[in-house]
């Protein structure tokens, strides 16, 4: 089993969610004790999101990308981003980091493509519904189109993300919110809804009946990093 480093802690939440999962997939798949080998630098949180409302992603991108070059270090062979909006400055993290990146979109969009979705509803961060880091790799590398909610939805679902569930906040009444969202974007022509930030899938379960088929990126995610992980070898021969 490869040892996989995890930037972590945006939120811790999400950042547990993950961990767990990773887990339960290496018990599943090998049995026995077995665990996932893992290095986890975990962050503080406040100082990476006042780098987002700030619009200083440089800053958090370098922040990251040193923090990625300590787990290399540490022995790690690749790097997972628990989060969907740090994926903004992906790449220059890869670059500082010196590891191979498991990029979320690509995972995500490898269970549309799997299950011929073509157009795809969004709900995360207002950074990631508005900026085009996200859309352009998935029109881009995938012709996936996403689907958005309005202005007044976008906001909402934004400060639900990071005043409840990064919080640790699951309320009845945002779960709700979330489902007439879903359901607003299955009308407008979405085949899919993407949980989009790695928080949504504590209040949107993908085993709930919904408007639509949900695709959690969080548990995409681990399952692209466990399918690297407990790759064979290849031969040299």
């Amino acid at each position: 089993m490869k040892l996989l480093g995890i930037l972590g802690g945006m939120s811790w939440e999400s950042s547990a969610h993950l961990y767990k999962l990773l887990n339960q997939g290496v018990a599943a798949r090998l049995g026995g004790l077995h665990s996932a080998r893992l290095l986890l630098h975990s962050v503080d949180f406040a100082e990476i999101e006042a780098l987002q409302r700030g619009g200083d992603w440089a800053a958090a991108a370098a922040r990251l990308g040193r923090a990625g070059a300590g787990l290399k270090a540490a022995g790690a062979e690749a790097l997972l981003i628990a989060t969907n909006t740090m994926h903004k400055v992906a790449d220059e993290i890869e670059a500082l980091s010196g590891l191979p990146l498991i990029h979320i979109v690509d995972a995500t969009a490898a269970a549309l493509r799997a299950a011929g979705v073509r157009r795809a509803g969004l709900l995360a961060t207002r950074y990631t519904m508005e900026q085009d880091f996200y859309r352009e790799r998935m029109r881009a590398r995938h012709g996936i189109e996403l689907l958005t909610p309005d202005a007044a939805g976008r906001a909402e679902v934004h400060r639900i993300i990071y005043e409840e569930l990064c919080r640790g906040r699951v309320l009845e009444a945002s779960r709700v919110f979330f489902e007439a969202q879903t359901a607003a974007l299955a009308a407008a022509g979405a085949e899919a809804l993407i949980l989009g930030c790695t928080e949504v899938c504590l209040l949107l379960d993908p085993q709930r009946p919904a408007a639509l088929p949900l695709f959690d990126s969080t548990s995409l995610h681990a399952q692209a990093a466990l399918d690297w992980a407990l790759a064979a070898p290849q031969s040299t021969d």
